[in-house]
């Protein structure tokens, strides 16, 4: 299991990525909610979304940033890119990640980008495949982004030397 991180010691920022309003039709006429997926960072290698729903915006938004900090993780990064090609899978969604030389920028559509800016990652090529979902974007980004490992973590767990990975 991860090792959990603590919310109240970094400097986040929070990114508003979509909010979805929802209605449901009673006896006595329609009744509207919303949700909220937000995106939290420190721009430094940790990063966590989470989804807030309420009768109203600012609250969902609120609760959405409650649950982002409970669902952080932490993005191994290479310089100011990632550092390897990954595939992240969720649902029908799927977003290829792929490391960039400096200069490049974040190359990524806009729900892909929120994740990406506030994990701390300049540098990246990103394509969204199959499902264009916000929420499932989301989720299969952060997958991926799980999945990254440096040369360092990788020599370690198969206790070898890092120049032999590198080869």
């Amino acid at each position: 299991m991860a090792k959990r991180i603590d919310a109240a010691e970094l400097d986040l920022k929070e990114k508003l990525v979509v909010v979805n309003r929802v209605s449901k039709t009673v006896k006595g006429g329609r009744i509207s909610r919303f949700a909220a997926l937000m995106v939290v960072g420190d721009e430094n290698g940790h990063v966590g979304y989470g989804l807030g729903k309420a009768a109203e915006v600012p609250e969902a938004i609120r609760k959405g940033i409650e649950d982002a900090k409970k669902n952080m993780i932490e993005v191994s990064l290479k310089d100011t890119t990632i550092p390897h090609e990954v595939l992240g899978k969720y649902g029908a969604g799927s977003v290829l990640l792929k490391p960039a030389a400096p200069g490049t920028g974040i190359i990524a559509g806009k729900t892909v980008r929120a994740v990406l800016e506030l994990a701390g990652i300049k540098n990246i090529r990103a394509k969204c495949l199959r499902s264009n979902n916000p929420t499932n974007v989301v989720k299969a980004t952060f997958e991926g982004l799980k999945t990254l490992r440096t040369a360092e973590e990788v020599a370690r767990t198969r206790q070898i030397s890092v120049e032999k990975v590198i080869g």
